[in-house]
């Protein structure tokens, strides 16, 4: 049991390159995680870690241990999990990461249904529009679009990810009329700025027809969210390059309407990521396939579609 503990304490220390955030993770003081990392070196008889003042790195033979033992030690510790659940029903701290305003919108109102079902699960959810470490710091799972995947990590679909123009009528009555991409150009642009980079990327429109075009439009203004960015072009301020999700609630409503309805940005998918392993514990689980579920039943896909 002692070799596990101190096996666990090098996985997680390796995964965060600190004693200090490991053992803040394992509710362990820094000197007691570094005690038990260098006990196991001492029984392996090789050094994991190369240590300094200011970094933790893994040495070679760190780096081949930990790929042998991690992917086990994750395995051994959701079986735990899996059996000490409520009844053999899902149970425990449900960790999840997820855009603010889009988390708000379609994933906080399928709580109370969830939580009927899985009454012993304790959501921890996490509001925030960049990508996080899923693993190393130890999220059950998460939801977004355009993230990258890393290894271990794996993304299932729940919809394609479609960026659309969109302007208020009174915008639109007041200026030139536009009929093509290249119409864009005369016009006031609302334009998003990355989360992850601050900077405002140069979008591709796609027609229906699969045709591409740049998009040209003036950036009169930016934004760092789409809820922003359509609120202010509901104001009558200018063009907005915004996400379906959260342009479909302005668009039904009519403050908004599509300009150049034919055109959009196709910008991959949203999906829910959770890591990879052979066995997943019960509450990540039962919270993957209920999202999924609940976006299929509700037409969400669809809904979020540009096409």
């Amino acid at each position: 049991m002692e070799t596990f503990s101190s096996i666990e304490c090098f996985v997680r220390s390796a995964e965060v390159g600190s004693f200090a955030e490991a053992a803040r993770r394992l509710s362990l003081t820094p000197a007691a995680v570094g005690k038990s990392v260098a006990k196991l070196e001492a029984r392996l008889g090789v050094r994991l870690f190369q240590r300094s003042t200011r970094s933790l790195t893994l040495t070679e033979a760190g780096q081949l241990f930990l790929g042998e033992v991690s992917a086990s030690l994750h395995t051994i510790q959701n079986a735990v999990a899996n059996l000490a659940s409520a009844e053999g029903r899902p149970a425990g701290t449900l960790k999840v990461s997820m855009g603010t305003v889009f988390g708000r919108l379609y994933i906080v109102p399928l709580l109370g249904e969830f939580l009927q079902r899985f009454p012993a699960i304790n959501p921890d959810w996490h509001f925030d529009n960049r990508q996080v470490d899923l693993i190393g710091q130890g999220f059950d799972a998460a939801i977004g679009g355009g993230f990258e995947l890393p290894q271990g990590v794996v993304a299932r679909k729940l919809t394609p990810a479609h960026r659309v123009l969109v302007a208020s009528a009174e915008y639109l009555a007041g200026h030139e009329t536009i009929v093509e991409p290249d119409d864009l150009k005369n016009h006031d642009g609302i334009l998003i700025r990355s989360p992850q980079t601050g900077r405002v990327r140069s979008w591709q429109l796609t027609s229906r027809t699969r045709q591409h075009s740049p998009l040209t439009l003036k950036a009169r203004m930016t934004m760092s969210d789409s809820e922003a960015a359509c609120a202010t072009a509901a104001q009558g301020l200018g063009i907005a390059l915004v996400s379906m999700p959260f342009a479909v609630g302005y668009l039904d409503a009519g403050t908004l309407q599509r300009v150049l309805p034919d055109w959009y940005v196709d910008d991959g998918n949203i999906s829910i990521y959770y890591a990879e392993h052979k066995l997943l514990p019960g509450k990540t689980r039962a919270f993957v396939d209920f999202i999924i579920e609940q976006f299929a039943e509700q037409g969400l896909g669809t809904r979020f579609s540009a096409l």
